[in-house]
């Protein structure tokens, strides 16, 4: 049978080893925060809220009333790339791909190191994002 074409899984593994020889996939290492320093490129992992147990819930039989009630949640910008300018811990002041800097508290936030070339792709790629909708808005602003 001269006409007989691979079969689907040998296709399939060809392809993924080309895949494979291009692309590396790296992971995100949670910090502890004294790992934290200048030059790293770090993105929020989550962050964590406190309330009193008395506002959360008032049944003592479940919370003393002085205990703090901890929850952490994902916040919608996890995942952004920033770039450390400088620690003092507890505090960690980080650069935004848009340019703004602002203080982390360790405390709250849960920060994870990314792999640098990861990361200057991702902000190169939310300056370009930012950039095509500041022109949108001024096209429609112009009436274009």
């Amino acid at each position: 049978m001269a006409g007989v074409q691979p079969s689907m899984a040998s296709s399939r593994s060809k392809h993924e080893k080309t895949l494979k020889s291009k692309q590396v996939s790296t992971l995100a290492k949670s910090l502890a925060p004294e790992e934290i320093r200048a030059g790293d490129y770090v993105s929020v992992l989550h962050v964590v809220l406190e309330f009193p147990a008395l506002v959360w819930c008032d049944d003592s039989a479940l919370v003393d009333r002085d205990e703090v009630v901890r929850i952490p949640f994902v916040p919608e910008n996890s995942g952004t790339p920033l770039k450390v300018k400088a620690v003092c811990l507890p505090f960690v002041l980080v650069k935004h791909p848009c340019g703004k800097q602002r203080p982390i508290d360790v405390r709250q936030s849960r920060l994870a190191r990314l792999d640098p070339t990861y990361a200057k792709t991702a902000r190169r790629a939310y300056r370009l994002g930012q950039a095509k909708k500041k022109r949108s808005k001024r096209r429609k602003k112009n009436g274009c």
